[in-house]
């Protein structure tokens, strides 16, 4: 499906304009309320079932486990089945898991372990709807409108992160915790309407759809070779490490202070200060870099645990979460931003399911860390720790830029021709060897070497198992690129993922041959066999 077309200049709300875009927002909008209303309940219920900083912590662990466990298989069955209906199954999913969770609550047939495998059900469809998600929103607005489409989606969810928790602590304090888990079940529905309204229309494609394992294989292995994701997932995991000692503490924070209202409030001033940061940023990133930017919020956001961690005042905590609030939307748009700036179209959801796991893992590992040195040294130290680890995060990665040269190369496609066989090969033949003979100047030999080498990671980025440069020992300047595929379908595919940048490359490297013709390409496939 071709994107819609925008004819006005972008601004930070024009992605609304386009109907189809602008009611799946407001639907997930909706939903984004109830799920933050369903987490304060999970997390008052869990105070009330089993009020220990270690059980509390668990609750986190388990709503961010499932996006570290399968946020690749579902990225890849979002990049090869039609989306619209994978979303359609994954609100269903969550509709139903919510709604047995509000019948057991309200039966009082809830503990504290089954509370955790629930959140953890609820985490799965999370995980498998956010990296199709954030794949489908280039096909519902325009190229020019997708940044801000991009910010228009964090800004609903830090808009339903300060009116959730509001309500979920108005409503746990009216009719308990299971209101919070029925009505969550309920903001599912529009979600549901929306996408059933979707009419999404299908490219013809004369290969057949990549297999599961293939796919998953393909998203790795792309990013494995693609340097500048590698770098937004690791600044990500770093902020999130230490940043989850924040939500993984905060109900115990709260209790101390109050009540579930008390906790609903809270996190309605970090939801207000993220909702003000996302008209503040704007302004911010014409005046700093990226990474300025997140360096700030890593240490805006360390003031605000140090002050939650050793000022035990209602309003002094206020003040920390809507700093909280804002340094988390400056880090959270930027990673975002980062990630979707440098993916291209082809692997984009399972590419973004990778990068989601990293500050998932984070979110997991450091909830579990946090609620067990809580239980030993307290929840101000811990959260005073955390602090001190978030400046230090900043410190260890200052030279992991976010902006890289390949952050501001094209990635449309390249439009290479796919190669016309002369004989007949079924797109499951494999695996195919392809060699690249070239004739190189003999004083060309280095610079021909650094130029091809750059040359692997794109090849093995585009789906190559394998790649090898050989010289000739019998004649100088005589240099071979081989590269193995799993098939000739997958060969096919090569050829339609390259980008413009990946062109680029190419045509230096070929312009170190001294033939009119330019190097030989030979493809040869394996006899007999199929790809396994």
């Amino acid at each position: 499906m071709s994107p819609p077309t925008s004819r006005s200049t972008p601004g930070a709300w024009s992605p609304l304009r386009q109907p189809l875009y602008r009611s799946l927002w407001i639907a997930t909008l909706a939903a984004s309320i109830g799920t933050w209303m369903r987490e304060v309940g999970a997390g008052w219920l869990m105070v009330e079932l089993a009020p220990t900083p270690l059980w509390v912590a668990l609750v986190q662990a388990a709503n961010s486990l499932p996006i570290f466990l399968l946020s690749i298989p579902a990225g890849a069955l979002a990049d090869i089945v039609d989306r619209r209906r994978f979303l359609i199954g994954v609100q269903v999913w969550m509709l139903v898991a919510s709604g047995l969770l509000a019948l057991l609550a309200a039966l009082g047939l809830v503990t504290a372990p089954v509370l955790l495998l629930f959140t953890f059900l609820l985490g799965v469809g999370a995980a498998a709807m956010m990296p199709a998600w954030a794949a489908t929103i280039p096909e519902l607005v325009s190229r020019e409108d997708l940044p801000a489409a991009v910010a228009l989606h964090s800004t609903g969810v830090n808009v339903a992160r300060t009116v959730g928790p509001a309500l979920g602590g108005i409503i746990i304090a009216a009719a308990g915790p299971a209101a919070t888990f029925a009505l969550n079940a309920l903001s599912f529905v529009g979600v549901i309407v929306a996408l059933v309204r979707w009419r999404r229309r299908h490219e013809a494609s004369a290969l057949p759809a990549e297999r599961f394992v293939g796919a998953v294989r393909a998203g790795v292995r792309y990013v494995i070779g693609a340097p500048a994701l590698q770098r937004v997932m690791l600044r990500a995991a770093v902020f999130f490490l230490f940043g989850s000692a924040l939500w993984a503490l905060l109900p115990l924070v709260a209790k101390g202070l109050g009540g579930p209202r008390t906790y609903g409030t809270l996190l309605a001033c970090l939801g207000a200060g993220a909702v003000a940061g996302a008209f503040v940023l704007p302004g911010l990133r014409e005046r700093v870099s990226r990474d300025a930017l997140v360096r700030g919020a890593s240490v805006l956001l360390a003031a605000s645990m140090l002050t939650l961690g050793l000022w035990r005042e209602f309003a002094a905590a206020l003040a920390a979460m809507v700093g909280a609030g804002l340094s988390w939307i400056s880090a959270l748009s930027s990673f975002h931003v980062s990630a979707q700036s440098v993916v291209p179209g082809w692997v984009r959801a399972r590419a973004l399911a990778i990068y989601m796991i990293a500050f998932a893992a984070a979110m997991a590992l450091g909830s579990w860390l946090w609620g067990v040195i809580a239980t030993h040294a307290g929840i101000g130290h811990t959260l005073a720790i955390a602090a001190a680890g978030a400046v230090a995060g900043v410190a260890l990665t200052w030279k992991v830029s976010l902006v890289m040269g390949a952050e501001s190369e094209s990635l449309e496609p390249a439009a290479w021709p796919a190669p016309a066989p002369a004989v007949d090969v079924g797109a499951e033949r494999g695996p195919v060897l392809i060699t690249v003979d070239y004739r190189v100047r003999p004083e060309d030999r280095e610079p021909f070497r650094g130029a091809i080498e750059a040359l692997e990671p794109v090849r093995r980025r585009d789906g190559a198992t394998s790649w090898t440069l050989y010289e000739d020992a019998e004649q100088p300047g005589r240099f071979v690129e081989t590269f193995l595929l799993e098939s000739w379908g997958e060969h096919v595919r090569q050829h339609g993922r390259a980008t413009a940048a990946d062109g680029r490359l190419l045509a230096a490297v070929r312009a170190f041959d001294t033939r009119a013709g330019g190097p030989v390409v030979e493809h040869l496939i394996a006899v007999g066999r199929r790809a396994e």
